[in-house]
């Protein structure tokens, strides 16, 4: 049996999340990493219905970037339940977020939420 996976590596958007009224309005730079994996059906392996397609994952990202959240968690997980609405044959789905730069003392590269789902099937 084969396993096949789907990914998009440090898709970067600026956007306006954080627990902070300050981050709200000032925004920062974040990297997003999705995978998918999934079990690939018989048949046509060019045909894009029976992938997931990195475009798709690539607008549902963007879309879920675009909607101001407090916490990366929620923006994971809502990127999560999109995913599995639009791919329900998806075994696991592992999605990151990295803020780059957070404002807090000291120098630090990037503070990270990630999540990952396993479908009980």
């Amino acid at each position: 049996m084969f396993v096949q996976t789907v990914a998009l590596r440090d898709v970067k958007f600026y956007a306006f999340h954080g627990f902070y009224p300050e981050e709200q309005l000032t925004g920062n730079h974040f990297l997003v990493d999705v995978e998918a994996t999934f079990v690939p059906q018989e048949g046509d392996t060019e045909d894009l219905s029976r992938t997931v397609n990195y475009e798709v994952i690539n607008t549902v990202v963007r879309l879920e970037m675009q909607r101001t959240q407090k916490l990366l968690e929620t923006v994971v997980q809502n990127i999560i339940a999109a995913m599995i609405d639009i791919y329900p044959f998806v075994r696991t789905l592992t999605v990151g977020i990295r803020k780059l730069h957070p404002p807090m003392p000291g120098e630090i590269g990037h503070s990270f939420v990630h999540l990952s789902y396993t479908s009980p099937n």
